[in-house]
């Protein structure tokens, strides 16, 4: 089975079709959408894009769609910085009963068998949360108790929208990066998994995809597709600031 792990969409709606072009190209036979569908600037169109995707789905809730769902509950998250609670606000008053129970019905993790690698678990951030935040840079050590008894080879996690490929231990650990909100290089990440491990960037039309996004209403969406989409924060001063908040 050939199985496209896709996280942290972020409701860029350009860049997920960019990717879903190139998955239907590797014939892939499954996608697993690994949390943070939302926030961001298309939330409606997004999430109809997913569900008419055309091969089976997975979804597991991340921490943005998390908040989100409170949101729409009445519950707005302290956890969420003051800068971004305007557009968590937005974007639930997007949403309606269907969407909320949508968002409600994904589990946190999933495993999925896959030709290859066996028996692959998939997380937003960790395997026990969905905040917590670890690069590719974060001692070992630290990892160790994260990543100890899981009876997986393989776990393929998110959230820090960072692609890397690192072993924890026994386990193999890869971050699919971000498809809607990368920090690096510019394009949409994310992996394709089965009989081996790629770790793919699809490159799409960015000038086009700001355009798109400005035209929304979204309350920052010139700075999503300044900041986002045509010049995203860069991968070393991503790496400085995470290295203050990654677990110790």
């Amino acid at each position: 089975m050939r199985v496209a792990a896709i996280y942290d969409i972020h409701a860029n709606l350009p860049a997920l079709e960019a990717v879903l072009q190139d998955i239907r190209q590797a014939e892939v036979e499954q996608v697993v959408v690994g949390g943070d569908v939302l926030p961001g600037p298309m939330p409606n169109e997004t999430i109809a894009c997913l569900l008419k995707i055309d091969i089976p789905v997975q979804f597991i809730q991340g921490n943005g769609d998390r908040v989100v769902l409170a949101q729409m509950r009445g519950a707005e998250s302290s956890e969420v910085p003051e800068q971004f609670r305007e557009v968590v606000r937005w974007v639930a008053q997007q949403l309606d009963s269907e969407h909320e129970r949508l968002l409600a019905s994904w589990p946190k993790t999933c495993h999925v068998e896959i030709r290859g690698l066996g028996e692959v678990l998939f997380c937003h951030a960790t395997p026990r949360n969905d905040t917590e935040i670890f690069t590719r840079l974060t001692p070992e050590d630290r990892l160790l108790p994260v990543f100890e008894g899981l009876n997986v080879a393989v776990v393929v996690c998110g959230h820090t929208h960072m692609q890397f490929d690192r072993t924890i231990g026994s386990t193999r650990v890869l971050n699919a990066g971000s498809v809607g909100m990368p920090f690096g290089e510019p394009g949409a990440y994310w992996l394709l998994l089965g009989p081996d491990i790629q770790l793919r960037h699809t490159s799409y039309d960015l000038a086009k995809a700001a355009e798109r996004i400005r035209e929304t209403k979204y309350p920052q969406a010139q700075e999503f597709a300044a900041g986002n989409v045509l010049q995203p924060p860069s991968e070393e001063k991503t790496l400085e600031a995470f290295s203050r908040v990654e677990l110790k």
